[in-house]
């Protein structure tokens, strides 16, 4: 708890505190720690009912406006919820795409009859959503992006490959960039469409990763059709759309995050009390500097925040990702190097990977979905210091 915070946000931290204890019994005793990166093969029907738990409940969506069904919490409050959320280990969210993505970006820039249509089911979470960025040439590269989507007889038909989509299986929706503008090339002519996944013509193939799980998937568009209507903004406008999605997917939702962080740093410490490893003085120093970078991301994301209490995250937002990707991959790194030798190893039948090594496999990808590194050391660079824009071909 902040020892500064108001007495309205600390009664606020009790109530979220106090349901969170009251609910996570019962049926739900067990949905502890379930689910998050890496795992979200995990009980995903127990996590989908806690989810609705909370819905009936009126905790979903609690930063959106109160005429769009949330609680119209402040950012401080906000940050108070999803620490809180993740203090008290409760299941990963399984509406986290829907509700921290696409939701914030219909309030902002989608029609009334958007609203009305797609704002209810993500609060009740009754529908799911999925991410339509990438493409195998143009990952962190959006720009590139040549899935074309082309207007008739009051349909939009898509058709293209998009891949890395996380949770496209458990998926309803996608919330799909593509070129409408026949021609164009790079920013110019994109649109951001909202496609069906169950619609004819959408094929989804799971991408096996190195921890044996398929959060990822690829996802084929064969002349797969949605309504004209359902197009966020203009034709046209998806490139400013779809960065003001990934501003708000860099939103206050990372604080929660940074809880689940600082449990993960607690358990490499302990780790590396029970190893002896605590004695060798280059892995303490790296402890020590993995604590500091730690508080250091918490106090930048704080920062940003602070900034935004209405609207979009700006380009600002691309140093939180850039510091926390590359934190936690060396995370990783670092629980590895604490195991020593009995890290190369499975505990033994069934061979499953333990928390340490899936730690380390899976953020691997940390700094590479969401934005890549490089990419985010550029915007950095041009949107935010002002510098040259890099050399393109």
């Amino acid at each position: 708890m902040n020892e500064n915070e108001s007495p309205e946000d600390r009664a606020f931290r009790a109530e979220v505190r106090d349901w969170l204890e009251s609910n996570l019994s019962g049926e739900f005793a067990h949905a502890r720690g379930l689910g998050g990166p890496g795992r979200e093969h995990e009980a995903h029907e127990k996590r989908l009912a806690w989810e609705r738990h909370m819905a009936a409940a009126g905790w979903t969506c609690v930063g959106w406006p109160k005429e769009h069904g949330g609680r119209g919490a402040t950012v401080e409050q906000q940050v108070i919820f999803h620490e809180e959320y993740a203090l008290a280990d409760a299941p990963a969210r399984v509406n986290h795409i829907g509700e921290n993505l696409l939701g914030p970006t219909i309030i902002a820039f989608g029609t009334d009859e958007q609203k009305a249509r797609f704002l209810p089911p993500i609060v009740a979470v009754e529908e799911l959503w999925c991410q339509g960025y990438s493409e195998p040439d143009a990952g962190s590269d959006l720009a590139n992006v040549q899935t074309r989507a082309e207007l008739r007889d009051g349909e939009w038909h898509v058709t293209g490959q998009k891949v890395w989509t996380s949770l496209a299986l458990e998926a309803d929706w996608c919330f799909v960039v593509c070129r409408t503008e026949p021609g164009s090339t790079r920013h110019a002519g994109l649109s951001y469409l909202l496609v069906p996944m169950k619609a004819d013509g959408v094929d989804i193939r799971p991408i096996v990763q190195l921890t044996g799980t398929s959060e990822f998937n690829e996802v084929f568009f064969d002349g797969a059709r949605t309504h004209a209507a359902d197009i966020v903004g203009a034709p046209g406008d998806g490139w400013k759309i779809a960065m003001a999605t990934l501003g708000f997917e860099r939103g206050v939702a990372t604080l929660g995050q940074q809880v689940g962080f600082r449990r993960e740093l607690n358990g490499v410490i302990e780790l590396a009390r029970r190893t002896g490893a605590i004695d060798d003085p280059l892995l303490r120093d790296r402890l020590v500097r993995s604590h500091m970078g730690l508080e250091i991301m918490r106090l930048n994301a704080t920062r940003t925040m602070a900034g935004v209490a209405t609207g979009a995250p700006g380009p600002e937002s691309s140093i939180s990702k850039l510091v926390w990707g590359t934190w936690h991959r060396e995370l990783g790194e670092l629980a590895m190097d604490v195991l020593g030798a009995a890290g190369l190893v499975a505990d033994g039948e069934p061979y499953d990977l333990n928390d340490w090594q899936r730690l380390f496999l899976f953020s691997r990808s940390d700094t590479i979905y969401a934005g890549s590194n490089e990419i985010q050391r550029n915007i950095i660079a041009e949107r935010v210091l002002g510098l040259p824009r890099e050399a393109r071909g």
